[in-house]
């Protein structure tokens, strides 16, 4: 399992990873899981995969290909970040076609679904969830992040912290906390931690690390944030027990 996760504001944009995987509890291994396609000055183009990691690996190393030997489609060549999205999507189910009957036969699960997050020169930046299908969705100021992976853990602090007008820097505190909150829960996601923050009309990444296991950032926001829940849950008001008659459970009129 995973945990990936974009994040779009009026100011740019963050996408953050883990790095674990895992096939059974004596199995785990890291793989890097969000991956750099920008052409500095032209375009920024992110990638973070979940899922199958056969099908994602050999994904990514097709649109690495596509690169390579300047095919006419590539993700340097289409003209938006939709048609990126799109080809994309293509790739995905054109590996899956190929692999998806050996894996079936097997019972081994061959899903996979993609972040796609950048900018084009020209247009405002996007932030797209790409299905094991090749369809997808984008991202609104309505609903500024996207997940994927296991996303049920980290998904309240999101859901509390982030609206389109959040700083980036704030984002960036929020998706670490997500991710935090994930790992808390789920042994199955788990350090190194790669983040990255891109401005937007910036075409090109000026903040990005990666956060292994025992960093000390990553350990003092965990210390100062289990504080802080703690302090705020201790301000609760007490429940008030005291009911009318009429209130009383298994009361009958």
């Amino acid at each position: 399992m995973t945990y990936c996760l974009g994040i779009i504001t009026r100011y740019g944009l963050v996408l953050a990873a883990d790095s674990r995987t895992n096939a059974g509890v004596d199995h785990i291994s890291t793989y890097q899981k969000l991956f750099n396609f920008s052409d500095t000055g032209q375009r920024v183009i992110l990638i973070a995969t979940s899922g199958n990691l056969s099908i994602t690996q050999a994904v990514i190393n097709s649109l690495n290909q596509d690169l390579k030997l300047v095919e006419r489609e590539n993700l340097h060549s289409l003209p938006t970040l939709y048609d990126v999205a799109q080809y994309v999507g293509g790739k995905i189910r054109q590996i899956q076609s190929q692999e998806r009957p050996w894996l079936e036969k097997d019972q081994i699960d061959y899903r996979t679904t993609l972040l796609l997050a950048g900018q084009v020169r020209g247009e405002a930046p996007g932030l797209f969830m790409i299905y094991s299908q090749g369809n997808f969705i984008q991202a609104t100021p309505e609903m500024p992040f996207l997940q994927i992976g296991e996303t049920k853990y980290g998904k309240p602090i999101l859901d509390r912290t982030l609206t389109y007008d959040t700083p980036l820097e704030e984002a960036a505190k929020s998706a670490l906390l997500s991710i935090d909150s994930t790992m808390k829960s789920n042994i199955s996601v788990g350090p190194p931690i790669d983040l990255v923050m891109y401005e937007a009309n910036s075409f090109g990444l000026r903040h990005q690390l990666r956060l292994r296991s025992g960093d000390s950032y990553l350990a003092k926001m965990r210390h100062l944030w289990e504080i802080s829940l703690r302090q705020a849950f201790e301000r609760m008001p007490n429940i008030e027990w005291e009911h009318t008659e009429a209130e009383e459970i298994g009361n009958e009129d």
